[in-house]
């Protein structure tokens, strides 16, 4: 097992994390919690990869799946904005119309034969450097490189910028905020969509970056759990969102290496001899997303890791309070 190996895979993968975790990020600072991430992105892959196949060009289904699953994030918004019905009811029935529609208009393109994948390249003296050159500048898909500039600015549009105080303000003090003239509705409607938009990013990623050629019902493999753990994890904070999208990256390439017939210590390997320890393995992230929920689901320890206050509660205009 090549560490370097590992990270590169690590960093290549956890892209998809990376792209869906700063959308739910956007979402959520507003106050709209969407569980619908999985499902938004296997209808991002589905329809960038059917797209691509039929025009040949992973460009044009790059951007036809970030609309499409903007659009479809909509519903949700509507459900939860103006009809203030539960959000977690509501993203969850996203999540199986997302996957619903997938399967029944992705049936058949597993066998649609190859694309053309969006392109990979290696940065000149960037990937010369000794250990980082080779991990993250080195035979890379283009969207990598686009994580790379997008997390900085996501936090300084967040942090820095006057509609990112609008942003923290509509998820922090929606009340407070509509007195001071910002549109609420409005606010987390957009920022609904951006979250949309990034999960349709994630799953044509899938489909047109990493595993080009290939699409089923198991093309995103629960990641889309996996970005909404990732949000509590990384505090809403898009640096810590990266450094968990690529240690997951890099734990998914270490669990399926281990399973292989490898020499670990020069000892024969007991995971490919024994798949029940393989299975265990597998669960692990999950297993950890799982935790993290859990434990981020609690009013006093999500104020203590700085959820945003607003988050998840209906905004009605007039009430007390938030």
């Amino acid at each position: 097992m090549d560490p370097i190996i590992i990270l590169q895979a690590g960093v290549t993968s956890g892209t998809v994390l990376l792209f869906a975790t700063l959308g739910e990020i956007f979402a959520e600072r507003s106050g709209i919690l969407n569980l619908g991430v999985e499902g938004m992105m296997l209808l991002g892959a589905m329809s960038g990869f059917s797209v691509a196949v039929k025009t040949g060009n992973a460009w044009l289904g790059l951007l036809v799946a970030m609309i499409v699953v903007g659009l479809i994030s909509q519903i949700h918004a509507f459900i939860t904005i103006t009809l203030q019905a539960d959000q977690v009811v509501s993203g969850l029935s996203l999540t199986f119309l997302g996957t619903g529609i997938s399967l029944v208009f992705g049936e058949g393109l597993s066998k649609a034969g190859t694309i053309s994948m969006l392109p990979k390249f290696s940065i000149p003296l960037l990937s010369g450097i000794p250990v980082i050159g080779p991990i993250f500048f080195t035979d890379q898909s283009i969207l990598v490189y686009l994580g790379f500039l997008i997390t900085p600015l996501a936090w300084y549009y967040i942090n820095r910028t006057r509609p990112g105080l609008h942003l923290r303000a509509v998820g922090e003090y929606p009340s407070a905020a509509d007195a001071l003239g910002i549109n609420v509705f409005r606010t987390r409607y957009l920022y609904t969509f951006v979250g949309g938009v990034f999960a349709g990013l994630a799953g044509a990623t899938i489909s047109l970056a990493i595993s080009p050629g290939w699409f089923s019902e198991l093309t995103t493999s629960g990641q889309g759990w996996i970005a909404v753990g990732l949000v509590i994890f990384a505090q809403w904070d898009p640096f810590r969102a990266m450094i968990g999208a690529y240690a997951f990256g890099a734990l998914r390439r270490l669990i399926f290496d281990i399973q292989g017939p490898t020499m670990i210590l020069g000892l024969t390997n007991p995971f490919y001899y024994n798949p029940y320890l393989g299975f265990f393995l597998q669960m692990l992230p999950y297993a950890f997303t799982v935790i993290v929920l859990i434990i981020g689901s609690g009013d006093a320890m999500r104020k203590r890791i700085g959820s945003p206050a607003a988050l998840g509660n209906p905004y009605v205009r007039g009430e007390r309070g938030l």
